[in-house]
């Protein structure tokens, strides 16, 4: 065992920054999309 393994910075559980992750970047996916939606219906 190496010296990072024994002394990690961090004990929190990767699956809930995972998780944090996942939701931002579909939040801003799906912002970007509504944007172009609206624009598109207010252009026509």
């Amino acid at each position: 065992m190496n010296q990072f393994e024994r002394d990690v910075q961090s004990k929190r559980n990767d699956a809930v920054d995972s998780g944090v992750g996942l939701f931002i970047s579909i939040g801003f996916y799906t912002t970007m999309f509504l944007i172009g939606v609206i624009l598109q219906f207010v252009g026509s």
